[in-house]
């Protein structure tokens, strides 16, 4: 069994690869990608989005979507540690350039009463720094850096609302973990996200790009109270198709059926 979380716009960054070589490189990459899995019996993705990818991508249409599961009750049952009476809006995840955090922090500066945690480091920390003291926004943004398992949990509980303006999500660990926290979700409108985000019941999907589109969404979800805290629960339902045992058993019977065992009860669809 193989399973793909792969994407080759997550490693030009790092690898440095030019612009003008960017396109040669990711279908090199896509087609190696095909041949190392096409000796798997059983293929997986973790997002509907994510399968029609490797598709897009020229792997035969036999990969299935397994999301990668969450242990809801970690998160569910964190008591809130608030820093501030200003409502926050929370980033968890790698500073690199295709998490577009310089997108939420220009957003922030259009919503004088948000304040934000960045949480996580990367190639971009220094020049989105450098961008907050810009915007006027040092007073408002704390760029925590990586942090330990407990702090993390005290971030979700805080947060009154999730950012996720990156581009290339196969799934987003980071915008279920704020889910299964309880907290209303403001994603891109790019790859898998949508998968996650259901407009006006958990949260808002904005244009990437679309800087006061994203700064009207997060001022709509925190405005209220009520709201925040309706689309709150409804992340918390939302999340629920994910939960750990019911990915663990999906892989169960999929192990099973590449050995050939008797099938098991059944393979539970990933919801939408």
């Amino acid at each position: 069994m193989a399973t793909n979380h792969f994407m080759p716009e997550n490693l030009f960054g790092h690898a440095r690869v030019p612009q003008w070589l960017q396109g040669v490189a990711s279908r090199w990459a896509w087609r190696d990608l095909g041949r190392v899995f096409g000796q798997a019996d059983v293929v997986t993705a973790p997002t509907p989005r994510a399968v029609r990818l490797l598709h897009d991508n020229g792997f035969p249409p036999r990969a299935v979507p397994v999301s990668c599961g969450i242990d809801i009750d970690r998160y569910r049952l964190r008591a809130p540690v608030r820093r501030t009476d200003a409502p926050t809006v929370l980033f968890v995840g790698r500073l690199d350039e295709e998490k577009r955090v310089d997108e939420l922090l220009r957003a922030l500066a259009l919503v004088p009463r948000l304040h934000a945690e960045i949480v996580g480091d990367g190639s971009c920390r220094g020049e989105w720094e450098l961008l907050a003291r810009d915007l006027g926004l040092t007073d408002r943004v704390k760029f925590r850096g990586f942090v330990g398992e407990e702090e993390l949990l005290d971030a979700y509980a805080s947060a009154d609302v999730f950012c996720m303006p990156g581009i290339a999500e196969l799934q987003s660990l980071a915008t279920m973990e704020a889910m299964a926290a309880g907290k209303p979700v403001v994603v891109a409108d790019a790859m898998a996200l949508p998968h996650l985000c259901k407009q006006g019941r958990n949260g808002w999907l904005f244009t990437p790009g679309d800087i006061r589109g994203l700064a009207d969404r997060l001022h709509a979800v925190t405005a209220d109270p009520t709201v925040t805290a309706r689309m709150g629960a409804a992340s918390s339902e939302l999340i629920a198709a994910h939960a750990i045992d019911s990915t663990l058993e999906t892989f169960e019977a999929l192990y099973a059926q590449a050995a050939g065992l008797p099938a098991t009860p059944r393979i539970p669809a990933l919801a939408a």
